[in-house]
């Protein structure tokens, strides 16, 4: 927020947000003052707010900061042209917080004024809420409800194998915990008993409905027909058998929704201005496309340099020092979803990028770990996505290949003396210069 754009605000408001009543703190640009209040976290309750100091200050701009970088709150107020927005990162008021109130004192209300006195004394702190377009926003909510998804569908295969494990464990190993086939097995017959029960036929047919290969059909029978049961206790299975069948259903809702989400991905994806530059990447498939379009989002000018890329997104590692001493680790504050997507995708690339595997392997050859490697490459390769980014350019390994080669040349051309030619034109004139020795010196001149 620069001096000329700060004269622009009437007022400047903090608010600390609660689930209940949200407390703000007012003060009018042209008075000392600080009003305090509280408003009721109900749409209708802020918008008679906002309303209210629409008419005070005759609908000019007002500076509003809010501990929320996303939330109901922001999304209420951001539906109000004359409200600008300044999200505050809630370890950012933390600390300013303890060096306000060592004594760590804390209530709303103090909140809301150290966010307001943070908002008009450290404004170059804060950067303006300027949401990105409707499907690249879509793309960045959604995808992160399908990672939540995919995280729960994580949680429920864990508690279905230590389910099995304790009543039922012959099953985890004839079967994927993941398939359907073993949910749907375990929906008809949840116990050992159960299946042993049933005649081959009925169990060889159910296989084959599942397309279940058939050369391992008759080993599977086999291990049935002998398999021990792992506890007599009843009590034990009959528990069990109803957490089985539970997990089960909640498993099948989440891959229904996984599917419904990954339809809808796409859909969004094929449609998106930046699906042309990212299709480009090895490796980007179905998932990782719209993840990374999500994470670099079209607004062009939100990064300048590839370094604010890399620093942004977890990427570039941080450096202290203290005395004669120096080290170097990762980021930890960084939006761990964005960072964890270039290195996935990173990883994934080297299946298909040669220089990208070469790299990873150069990395490995200087005893660094598997992540501290991946996360090297997923470095380089931000600096490589960036420029594709701006300049709207879908990635072409053979022309990177081709640059990359260049480039070499010409460093070792510079550094061990060899003739380098260039060319300058001057008043009609052009004139060749050689570099000798690492001195430049006319070659050739022409009119």
């Amino acid at each position: 927020m620069d001096t000329e754009s700060a004269t622009q605000y009437a007022a400047y408001i903090g608010i600390d947000w609660a689930d209940k009543d949200h407390a703000y703190a007012l003060r009018a640009t042209e008075d000392k003052k600080v009003e305090q209040g509280k408003v009721e976290a109900k749409p209708e309750a802020i918008e008679e707010f906002v309303a209210q100091l629409r008419q005070r200050f005759g609908g000019k701009a007002i500076a509003v900061a809010l501990e929320q970088s996303r939330g109901s709150l922001l999304f209420t107020l951001s539906k109000y042209d004359h409200l600008v927005l300044y999200p505050v990162h809630s370890s950012t008021l933390d600390s300013y917080r303890k060096a306000c109130h060592p004594s760590g004192a804390k209530s709303d209300p103090d909140d809301a004024a150290l966010i307001l006195d943070l908002l008009q004394k450290h404004p170059e702190w804060l950067q303006p809420f300027a949401p990105d377009t409707v499907p690249t926003r879509t793309l960045q909510f959604l995808t992160e409800e399908r990672r939540d998804a995919v995280n729960d569908k994580t949680r429920y295969l864990n508690q279905l194998t230590a389910a099995l494990k304790t009543y039922f464990p012959q099953m985890l190993e004839w079967l994927d915990v993941d398939s359907k086939v073993m949910c749907e097995m375990l929906q008809r017959w949840p116990t050992l008993e159960q299946l042993q029960q049933q005649k081959p036929s009925v169990v060889e047919e159910f296989l084959r409905e599942h397309r279940y290969p058939v050369v391992r059909v008759k080993p599977l029978q086999e291990a049935m027909e002998k398999a021990i049961p792992a506890t007599t206790d009843q009590a034990v299975i009959e528990a069990k058998k109803f957490t089985v069948q539970r997990t089960i259903a909640q498993l099948e809702a989440l891959r229904e929704n996984i599917a419904e989400l990954d339809r809808r991905i796409e859909q969004i994806t094929r449609l998106h201005e930046d699906y042309r530059v990212f299709a480009s990447l090895p490796c980007a498939g179905k998932v990782m496309v719209p993840r990374l379009i999500a994470a670099m989002g079209t607004q062009r000018d939100r990064f300048q340099t590839a370094s604010e890329l890399q620093c942004q997104t977890g990427i570039a590692p941080v450096k202290e020092a203290s005395g004669q001493r120096e080290w170097i680790h990762w980021r930890w504050a960084c939006p761990k979803f964005l960072r964890q997507t270039f290195v996935e995708w990173a990883w994934l690339s080297t299946r298909k990028s040669q220089w990208a595997r070469e790299f990873y392997d150069r990395q490995r050859a200087k005893d660094k770990s598997h992540h501290a490697a991946v996360r090297a490459l997923a470095f380089k390769w931000q600096r490589i996505i960036f420029r594709c980014w701006k300049d709207r350019c879908p990635y072409d390994e053979a022309r990177y290949l081709a640059t990359r080669e260049q480039r070499a040349r010409t460093a070792k051309a510079s550094t061990d003396g060899s003739p380098q030619l260039k060319s300058s034109q001057a008043g009609g004139v052009e004139i060749t210069w050689k570099n000798v020795s690492g001195f430049s010196r006319p070659d050739s001149i022409s009119c």
